[in-house]
């Protein structure tokens, strides 16, 4: 069992950054793949960045490419997503993930372990 904790949401301005941390804990093996979602009101959680545990192999969608940077520490067993010029349409609770599956991590279903979210709120 993984367990996997947030940290980091809060309120920042239009063009501001921020750092959110994911803290795993329990039997996490070296070929998970970790991931970062977020999920806006009334819309679907999406997949920003993953990060294999093993070899670090990351991979972007487009939705915040170019803008943020997913990156783990593995004294400290944590996960991090570096956000930077961020939007109002950037608000939304955003997600740790685990997967212990082999293949695309690409989708909310290739994820099997969860956090409970950090909420982001960008204004402008």
């Amino acid at each position: 069992q993984v367990q996997l904790v947030e940290t980091g949401g809060g309120l920042v301005q239009a063009g501001g950054s921020l750092r959110l941390s994911c803290v795993v804990s329990g039997r996490l093996l070296a070929a998970y793949t970790m991931g970062w979602f977020r999920q806006a009101p009334g819309k679907e959680r999406e997949l920003l960045a993953s990060i294999r545990w093993s070899d670090d192999v990351v991979y972007y969608t487009n939705i915040m490419k170019g803008r943020s940077a997913i990156s783990r520490d593995n004294a400290k067993n944590t996960v991090y997503l570096q956000m930077d010029n961020l939007k109002p349409e950037d608000t939304a609770v955003y997600y740790c993930a685990a997967s212990s599956f082999v293949g695309y991590h690409r989708i909310e279903r290739d994820f099997n372990y969860w956090g409970q979210g950090t909420q982001v709120t960008v204004s402008s």
